[in-house]
């Protein structure tokens, strides 16, 4: 089957191509046309479509051959600069209608637990008004509402041990780290939303899942430390304290370690049952303390000197 991946240089993305390829699928990826190399697994042989998300007429040629499509991107990643309901919204409605001109059978869409249109957290809010684009479509659908995903080079632990490494000694948690959380390990995702694409039994349904085990903000952060070698003193603050201090962030420095979208996301307990991955995907997902080992034995504030040092073109 030949497959449409759109936000395929992302984070799922990454993790989500060579299951897709081992599983013995034709993997078309969509790329904006950007003088950029991207960002994408070695050793994956995919296909390359050039077109905006918001191009139905270059949608359409992409999608010539097409099967089935997974609908990764979002706009969130961008931080404030992003327009959420163009990148999310708009962006998946264009899909969803040059989809159902180009014959696609199959559509399977990552969206965020605790997605509704009705959430005072924007994120929430453009996934939720995706979801109804494809379910206003006539190509047959699978939704899949996960909890936060972490893994290498995730926005979520890596984040959390960089702002820990710059931290002068203190680390603020938002009401004091009491949010409940479901982490998910990016291999159990990956490893499911690829599963997805050939469970028939799946189509015309919204999933949420997540992981093994429900744990406080606290106790990520307590285990993001162990594994990384840092300690820091823990101090509750109020949610709007630490946003304002990351929008401060995001407008100082050209690559933040959080954006006031994932705050956000942070702010509220979204959970759900734990028996969800076992029970509909047959997928026994692994428990958080066992996975953090590409924590250890670096350097994360080197690591972020590093980066900017080449952003602002000091390595030359």
């Amino acid at each position: 089957m030949r497959v449409l991946v759109t936000g395929a240089t992302g984070f799922v993305g990454r993790a989500v191509l060579p299951k897709l390829t081992q599983a013995g699928h034709q993997v078309r990826i969509l790329l904006r046309p950007s003088p950029a190399s991207p960002r994408l697994p070695t050793g994956v042989s995919v296909e390359v479509g050039l077109s905006s998300l918001m191009d139905e007429r270059g949608l359409r040629a992409d999608l010539l051959g097409v099967e089935a499509i997974l609908h990764l991107a979002g706009g969130e990643g961008q931080g404030s600069r992003a327009d959420l309901a163009l990148s999310d919204a708009e962006a998946t409605r264009t899909l969803v209608e040059a989809a159902s001109q180009g014959g696609v059978r199959r559509v399977l869409f990552l969206s965020h637990l605790g997605a509704d249109r009705a959430s005072a957290y924007p994120v929430l809010q453009a996934k939720a008004l995706a979801e109804d684009a494809i379910r206003r479509g006539v190509v047959p659908y699978t939704i899949v509402r996960s909890a936060v995903a972490y893994g290498p080079e995730d926005h979520f632990t890596t984040s959390l041990a960089t702002t820990l490494a710059l931290a002068p000694g203190f680390f603020f948690l938002p009401s004091g780290g009491t949010t409940p959380l479901q982490p998910l390990w990016i291999e159990d995702l990956a490893t499911a939303l690829a599963w997805a694409l050939d469970e028939d039994g799946l189509v015309g349904r919204t999933y949420e899942v997540g992981g093994p085990e429900i744990l406080t903000l606290r106790d990520v952060v307590g285990m993001v430390m162990s594994a990384a070698r840092i300690r820091r003193v823990l101090v509750e603050a109020r949610p709007w304290a630490v946003r304002a201090l990351v929008r401060a962030g995001e407008a100082l420095l050209p690559r933040p370690p959080f954006t006031p979208f994932w705050i956000d996301y942070l702010a509220a307990g979204r959970t759900a049952a734990l028996d969800t991955l076992p029970r509909a995907f047959g997928l026994q997902p692994s428990r958080m303390q066992d996975n953090l080992g590409y924590l250890r034995r670096r350097n994360w504030r080197r690591e972020w000197l590093r980066r900017h040092a080449r952003q602002d073109g000091i390595d030359g």
